[in-house]
């Protein structure tokens, strides 16, 4: 794995010098676009609007427009804001995880000691094992100001979950929802079903099953195969009795 960041944990006054690696990847397929009348690859280009000429990164700037015209930032203007957090990622408050909304969850992000902090990081870890808390702080990552919620993972390293800011999440008002009070015995039968259903969470459990299945196509289409399709299941007469509904899911679950 390679560092995307290197910086410190602010601790109170105790710094704890540490490196930041990406903590997930992707695990769709990476398909490439093709053109439909020779199956050539498809390449996009940085070109200039003007004059159609393609662009090498290093002849590339970055700018805001500002009142319809474009000022230019250098390595020193985004260095200028807030300096301390390009290499500091202070905690400033401890909180129980269960304060925060996960709707506001994003990114992980895995925390490694560098050189003369092992003992710092150590003693962070098991602190925030001990009293089951969360610390949270704000850094600049990218170009990007992050708030970072770091926790302990698997009780054996401390991780950095990315946090979207409030202002992130788009307001659900303009949506067309109707508050209305179910059935009491509509209620219980639901309750019911979700109490049958109940288990404890295993994310082993779950896999990427289209990427896979996918793949299998691929590799038949590739052996001159005709993919085999699964037939999907014909729909039932739908009904509009909700009760109904409701035994027949609590029928299947008792079964399955």
């Amino acid at each position: 794995m390679r560092a995307i960041w290197s910086g410190a944990i602010g601790f109170g006054i105790v710094n704890i010098p540490i490196k930041l690696y990406s903590a997930s990847e992707d695990s769709k397929l990476d398909l490439d676009m093709l053109d439909s009348s020779d199956h050539s690859n498809i390449k996009f280009k940085r070109v200039n609007e003007k004059t159609g000429e393609e662009v090498e990164w290093k002849d590339i700037v970055k700018a805001y427009k500002l009142d319809d015209a474009y000022v230019v930032l250098d390595d020193s203007d985004f260095d200028a804001v807030a300096p301390e957090k390009s290499k500091v990622l202070k905690i400033e408050q401890f909180v129980d995880i269960d304060e925060i909304d996960t709707a506001l969850y994003e990114t992980p992000y895995f925390l490694e000691p560098a050189k003369n902090g092992e003992d710092a990081y150590n003693l962070l870890l098991h602190s925030l094992i001990k009293t089951k808390m969360v610390g949270v702080g704000t850094f600049i990552l990218r170009e990007k100001e992050i708030l970072g919620l770091i926790r302990p993972y698997q009780d054996e390293i401390l991780m950095v979950n990315r946090l979207r800011f409030p202002e992130e999440l788009r307001s659900f008002e303009e949506l067309e929802i109707k508050s209305k009070k179910p059935k009491k015995e509509e209620l219980e039968m639901a309750v019911n079903l979700i109490e049958q259903l109940k288990k404890s969470f295993d994310p082993k459990k779950y896999e990427n099953k289209y990427a896979e299945q996918l793949l299998e196509i691929i590799k038949a289409k590739a052996a001159g195969k005709t993919p085999k399709t699964k037939k999907t299941p014909k729909k039932t007469k739908e009904t509009v009795d909700l009760m109904a509904q409701l035994k027949a899911s609590l029928k299947q679950s008792k079964a399955s």
